[in-house]
């Protein structure tokens, strides 16, 4: 089931409206959004172990590729992240691949404080692709 990418949608639409929570490289879309873990349903983090609360952010990644058809379809990439605080602090995000049905997407906890901004750069690699990297910034708030 896609349980988790469903309710991090449903918290995305609750949250405060992003006008891009994607990013496009030639056949390859990236798809991100970051929320506190307070945020999910208490089943889903207990399915997934992740620990609810306002200081713990969730990082989902999911990248898809078009095939010769024009079909987008989930791939399986290299994630790693970083995140930096409005105080420049640096914190590596390790991201951990979750595989349901067809579905594939990443996940990556981190510390938060709110109110705070996270500037994120990831670097995603997928297989007959460049690598590239994308930055985006995420505000937290109380």
């Amino acid at each position: 089931m896609k349980r988790l990418l469903a309710a991090v949608c449903l918290c995305s639409v609750a949250a405060v409206a992003q006008a891009e929570i994607s990013q496009k490289f030639g056949p390859v879309e990236i798809h991100y959004n970051a929320i506190t873990t307070d945020e999910l349903l208490p089943e889903v983090a207990r399915t997934y172990k992740i620990e609810r609360s306002k200081t713990r952010g969730l990082l989902t990644i999911s990248v898809l590729k078009q095939n010769e058809m024009g079909a987008a379809a989930p791939v399986p990439a290299k994630i790693s992240v970083y995140a930096t605080n409005l105080s420049q602090q640096l914190a590596n995000i390790d991201m951990r691949e979750i595989r349901e049905g067809t579905a594939i997407y990443y996940l990556g906890e981190f510390r938060v404080t709110p109110p705070d901004t996270l500037k994120f750069t990831a670097t995603v690699e997928v297989a007959g692709e460049p690598k590239r990297e994308m930055l985006f910034n995420q505000q937290f708030f109380k």
